[in-house]
């Protein structure tokens, strides 16, 4: 198979690809797309390396692990509520914002792999009227 086959093919799968991606991601199609992308996202940038140490409990140990049990439980609330929120469309902060970034950032993607394409078609064309005697052969 010629390389300049091969590099159009797989630009042209690429394309494609991207452009479902983007489909789906923007949301378009059904909300419930663009939700799924953003869970996935913030499932993995939630990873945390967590470490433990023993300390001589004191009184203020003491206070201080009281008023941090409490943050823990005030924090997983606000996560229960905000996680609630997106669920009914409330909450349009963060997350939309994401999802536009993203978004935008797949169209540019998916225009500079079409640009490659029109670019690799065009300099196919340009070579071929340069080289009149010259036949290609289709497999």
């Amino acid at each position: 198979m010629d390389q300049s086959l091969l590099y159009r093919s797989l630009l042209r799968v690429s394309v494609v690809v991207t452009a479902f991606i983007l489909v789906f991601q923007s949301g378009l199609i059904d909300e419930r797309t663009a939700v799924v992308f953003e869970d996935a996202t913030l499932n993995l940038s939630a990873m945390v390396v967590g470490a433990t140490a023993s300390v001589e409990p004191t009184q203020i140990n003491l206070i201080t692990a009281e008023l941090t049990k409490q943050q823990q439980l005030l924090a997983s609330r606000e996560d229960t509520i905000a996680a609630r929120e997106i669920e009914l469309g409330l909450a349009t902060g963060a997350t939309s914002n994401n999802t536009a970034t993203t978004t935008y950032l797949l169209a540019a993607v998916l225009l500079i792999q079409l640009i490659l394409l029109l670019l690799n078609y065009l300099l196919d064309y340009l070579r071929s009227k340069e080289r009149p005697g010259v036949q290609s052969v289709n497999p």
